[in-house]
């Protein structure tokens, strides 16, 4: 059992010959008395303080767990967004190699479709000049020769026989 103000206010002590001086023992026992009133006082607020600041520690470490965790989390997220960045870029790369293989290789179908037609273009005009040319030449070669004139009065000749032809025909009918 613990000693409080009033047990050494209370106390008696039993008297002796030759004992100490009794104002001197109830003054003495006084100052302890309010002196130990004040230290239980001092000791009771201390605690008090002690425990708010313990809660208060408890809160605070309950946040400092929270924070390591959140941080703990957040640099996993970090990371794991890091990953799917590199895994989309990755995607995103080789769909672009794709798409330029894609478009070189249609480019050079084009090409190789507009050379050929350039080609057979060329060919096609090359027989239609060697035609054409053909065709100047026997119409020179026509020109140069007398034979036409020849082709001219046959064909006068050709009318007038289709004309008594026709004459002909119309007196038979007749």
């Amino acid at each position: 059992m613990s000693l409080t103000p009033l047990d050494i206010q209370n106390k008696k002590f039993s008297m002796v010959l030759r004992g100490y001086n009794k104002e001197e023992v109830n003054e003495f026992l006084d100052k302890v008395t309010k002196d130990y009133e004040e230290i239980l006082k001092e000791n009771a607020s201390l605690k008090e303080k002690v425990d708010s600041l313990e809660g208060k520690l408890e809160h605070y470490k309950k946040i400092e767990d929270t924070l390591q965790r959140a941080i703990v989390v957040a640099q996993d997220t970090a990371e794991e967004v890091k990953r799917n960045a590199s895994k989309e870029a990755e995607l995103i790369r080789k769909e672009a190699e794709k798409d330029a293989a894609r478009i070189v290789e249609e480019a050079r179908y084009k090409a190789s479709r507009i050379l050929s037609e350039h080609e057979e273009v060329h060919k096609q005009a090359q027989v239609f000049k060697l035609r054409l040319r053909s065709l100047v030449e026997a119409q020179l070669s026509a020109l140069e020769s007398e034979s036409w004139l020849d082709l001219e009065d046959n064909e006068d000749q050709a009318e007038g026989e289709g004309s008594e032809e026709g004459e002909n025909r119309e007196d038979q009918t007749a």
